[in-house]
């Protein structure tokens, strides 16, 4: 498997990809990735960095970057969808490392990522690689069957995790590219 930057050949992929999954899934990256008009400007956009994880041709899972404006220009989000059938396998850490990798060489000192809080596995994955619980939003989304849910905003802040980085080898990683 690889995980790399966006390229524009992968618009048809990533078409596929996102009209498989889930519209309970859909929903975290914020954006309707079904419409037509969407994928096309995700592979030539130059504000956020994007990635996919891509197997025999075909995308398996993908990590944004949205940098964020004014005020918050130092702060970026991270957005991840992995297909259903490769979760569980560290493919998700995989690439929320390169976003958080993403988010260091556009200069953002902090990363944001929002999880619906009892999406234990997800809060674990991202609390391993230094994020922290920021806040906690109660019955702040609801899923596609109208039920209301918590949603847990983790943060990860550069400069205070500098040691955990180089533990998990992200200094080494900046270093190489």
């Amino acid at each position: 498997m690889e995980i790399r930057s966006i390229e524009p050949g992968d618009a048809h992929a990533l078409r596929a990809f996102f009209n498989r999954t889930p519209e309970g899934d859909r929903t975290f990256i914020k954006e309707d990735v079904l419409d037509e008009a969407i994928v096309p400007a995700w592979v030539g956009e130059g504000g956020a960095c994007r990635s996919v994880a891509v197997e025999d041709g075909k995308i398996v899972g993908c990590v944004s970057v949205m940098p964020g404006v004014g005020w918050s220009s130092h702060v970026g989000e991270l957005r991840l969808l992995v297909d259903q059938a490769y979760r569980r396998k560290g493919l998700g850490r995989a690439l929320a490392r390169r976003g958080l990798l993403d988010a260091i060489r556009l200069g953002l000192r902090k990363i944001a990522v929002e999880v619906v809080a009892d999406q234990t596995a997800a809060v674990a994955m991202f609390q391993g690689l230094g994020f922290q619980a920021e806040a906690l939003l109660r019955d702040y989304v609801r899923d596609h069957s109208g039920e209301l849910r918590d949603l847990l905003l983790l943060a990860h802040s550069v400069d205070d995790r500098s040691s955990q980085m180089a533990t998990l080898g992200i200094d080494l990683a900046l270093k190489e590219r």
